[in-house]
């Protein structure tokens, strides 16, 4: 039977959409808010463990393990580890850095991707539109960093943070590629989900126990109802939500619709941590995000600029 066509983005998506990035967008807030109860990466071991949990169930309910003898093994303890590697450069980077920093510098993560991909696949080389968005949101990524600034000037907390954000944000890329390059690319979503979420809990629990802070837990009402609002609803919810839209829409109509995350993510620090924004940050954010936009929705743009 064929795959059922994949449409344009209607009001139906765009109102999911919204709501998908309203609650992908609180999460840094969150996990800042609730850090003096729950440190960061004991709250990145109790989501991924409770979402572990679900997808495995889920699964064991509708099927999905199959992909295990299929040799996905490598390709997912692979994706495993670097999920584990952005959650970890996430928690660390959120001691230094604002929740609005973090939104903006995580999703840098296409940019990313779509470099490993370049590399890899012939089918996926970059065009001159995207090349063009590499450099704006790099140049972005340099003004917000600083901007006209003496290096004197920086606040070295704050850019450290900053850089892990980045960092963080090519970890999330290069995750990207290996799923598109390995055998999970033809494995059911659920199985590379579970990969990623139980090694990610396995490897970030060893960590935390490592660095000292797997102690660091207090049971209060902000700290267990972070954990569980990123366990159940973004975690499991909104990933699954997310697969189930990229079944029935363009990639590329969705791509850009995500880009208002961030938005909301700067947004919630904002209102929430009564985080200050400077000019620099504001205008590498837009640049960041104009040069994201290029790269990750180029032919949607493309068709957008024939229309002038």
């Amino acid at each position: 039977m064929n795959a059922q066509p994949r449409k344009v983005a209607d009001g139906f998506a765009l109102q999911l959409m919204t709501v998908l990035c309203l609650v992908w967008g609180t999460q840094q807030a969150l996990i800042k808010l609730a850090a003096p109860d729950i440190a960061p990466i004991m709250q990145a071991v109790g989501r991924s463990g409770i979402a572990s949990v679900l997808v495995g169930l889920l699964m064991c309910w509708r099927g999905g393990w199959e992909g295990l003898r299929q040799g996905t093994l490598p390709a997912g303890l692979l994706a495993g580890f670097l999920f584990a590697l952005e959650f970890l450069l996430i928690a660390q980077g959120l001691t230094y850095t604002s929740a609005s920093h973090m939104a903006v510098f995580l999703y840098t993560a296409p940019i990313f991707s779509a470099l490993g991909l370049h590399l890899v696949l012939p089918s996926e080389r970059l065009r001159p539109l995207q090349w063009l968005g590499i450099g704006i949101c790099f140049a972005g990524i340099a003004l917000a960093f600083g901007g006209g600034m003496s290096f004197a000037a920086l606040d070295g907390r704050m850019l450290l943070g900053d850089t892990l954000g980045v960092l963080a944000g090519m970890a999330w890329g290069f995750t990207t590629v290996v799923v598109r390059t390995t055998r999970l690319s033809e494995a059911p979503p659920t199985l590379t989900l579970f990969y990623q979420l139980f090694v990610a809990t396995i490897l970030l629990l060893v960590m935390a126990v490592v660095m000292g802070e797997a102690g660091h837990v207090h049971l209060t009402p902000m700290g267990v109802g972070s954990v569980l609002f990123q366990g159940v609803v973004v975690s499991f919810i909104s990933y699954f939500t997310w697969f189930w839209l990229l079944r029935r829409y363009l990639a590329s109509n969705l791509a850009v619709l995500s880009f208002m995350t961030p938005l909301f993510g700067v947004t919630f620090g904002v209102l929430l941590l009564d985080e200050p924004l400077s000019l620099d940050f504001i205008g590498g954010a837009v640049l960041v995000l104009l040069g994201i936009t290029l790269v990750s929705s180029e032919q949607w743009v493309r068709r957008l600029l024939s229309r002038y």
